[in-house]
């Protein structure tokens, strides 16, 4: 099966031809672009078609935030998609949209090796159910429910859910946040927001200088959460603390959704901010949190943890899901 996949972003639309032979996907003619430039996906894609000659008879997009009957309002774009509109204006027999991170469950099936990292062994020939807990410009959660005899993706909005302090110094976390935001989520602290708002409640509760980098970040509007990183990686305090306490948070958020779907079949860590953040999971805190669940650590210690360093995972996702939606309907 060849199909158009694609992965819609606020800032960049990844777009590429797949072709579908099982749970193995190759993609071909991958492109992006800015996804600002274009009135609506529509006229995105067509653009895509016309830069590179190719023919499709079917498109999978996946998309950031809920799809409801084949129609999703896109978080950061103001896009408003129908997959059965997005057919007839591409003149394609079929289209299909899904979450972003039920592609990427999707995806988890077409990784090899290489395309993974491990953070904790688990049990390797360990069979059941996974998950998929993926902290990037927000915080995304996807469910892999075994049948029996394969996986399927389900989408949530897991990371939406309540945040939940465990000591003092969260709960004051948690108070600082309430003062900002109100209600606060799991994406308001394990996300890239979540590093700045972590920082920014470390400054003030250590009553501390920024580091200039940050400094820089905050008066010209960068990316706080990337600066704070870099200066962690430097060994500048507060982000040291912050880097840190963002690992510790992250294992025992992807804990709490690991023990929600008894993930024996494996736990992804996918986005942006853990590939690149590899040592710092790798450190302690983050296992840390994910395994303590109490009377259930035994069980925790069972599932394997991993990181997915291939960001194409999205793009090959979709084209597995169109794969099985295909099949599924013969």
């Amino acid at each position: 099966m060849r199909v158009l996949v694609g992965d819609i972003g606020g800032t960049k639309t990844g777009l590429a031809v797949a072709e579908v032979s099982g749970d193995a996907v190759s993609l071909a003619h991958p492109a992006r672009y800015p996804s600002r430039d274009f009135s609506d996906l529509t006229a995105l894609v067509r653009r895509y078609l016309d830069d590179t000659g190719v023919q499709c008879d079917a498109g999978s997009f996946a998309v950031a935030g809920p799809v409801v009957d084949g129609r999703s309002k896109t978080t950061n774009l103001p896009w408003s998609l129908d997959a059965a509109e997005l057919a007839q204006g591409l003149g394609f027999q079929q289209a299909f949209l899904l979450n972003d991170l039920e592609a990427v469950a999707w995806g988890v099936a077409a990784l090899g090796p290489g395309d993974l990292a491990e953070i904790q062994p688990g049990e390797s020939d360990g069979v059941g159910n996974a998950c998929v807990v993926a902290a990037g410009t927000g915080l995304g959660e996807a469910g892999l429910y075994w049948d029996g005899a394969r996986h399927r993706a389900f989408a949530t909005e897991g990371g939406h859910a309540d945040f939940a302090p465990a000591d003092e110094r969260e709960f004051a976390l948690l108070g600082h946040l309430q003062q900002r935001y109100g209600r606060v989520s799991w994406e308001r602290v394990v996300s890239g927001m979540g590093i700045a708002n972590l920082y920014d409640f470390l400054i003030a509760w250590h009553q501390a200088e920024h580091p200039p980098a940050v400094a820089a970040a905050l008066a010209g509007n960068g990316d706080v959460g990337a600066a704070v990183a870099q200066c962690a990686a430097e060994g500048l305090h507060p982000c040291t603390e912050a880097m840190e306490l963002f690992a510790l948070l992250y294992g025992r958020e992807a804990g709490n959704m690991a023990l929600k779907l008894l993930a024996l079949g494996g736990v992804y860590l996918g986005g942006g901010i853990a590939p690149k953040n590899l040592d710092l999971l790798r450190a302690g805190g983050f296992l840390e949190g994910f395994l303590d669940k109490g009377r259930m650590r035994g069980l925790m210690e069972r599932m394997p943890v991993r990181v997915i360093l291939n960001q194409q995972v999205p793009l090959l996702g979709a084209a597995r899901f169109i794969g099985w939606r295909v099949t599924s309907d013969e």
